[in-house]
């Protein structure tokens, strides 16, 4: 039943677009910050 709801109603797709859009936004902000870290760690003087 959960599934039936889930993937047939409004709101239950609305729910699965959401849970993606959070996955992908919490993917890009630490692929963002393992970037800068990086850089960060190659320019840092005397290192």
């Amino acid at each position: 039943m959960a599934w039936k709801l889930l993937f047939g109603s409004d709101m239950g797709l609305f729910s699965l677009v959401t849970i993606a859009v959070v996955i992908v936004i919490g993917a890009g902000f630490y692929i963002f910050v393992r970037r800068k870290m990086a850089e960060e760690e190659n320019n840092r003087p005397g290192a």
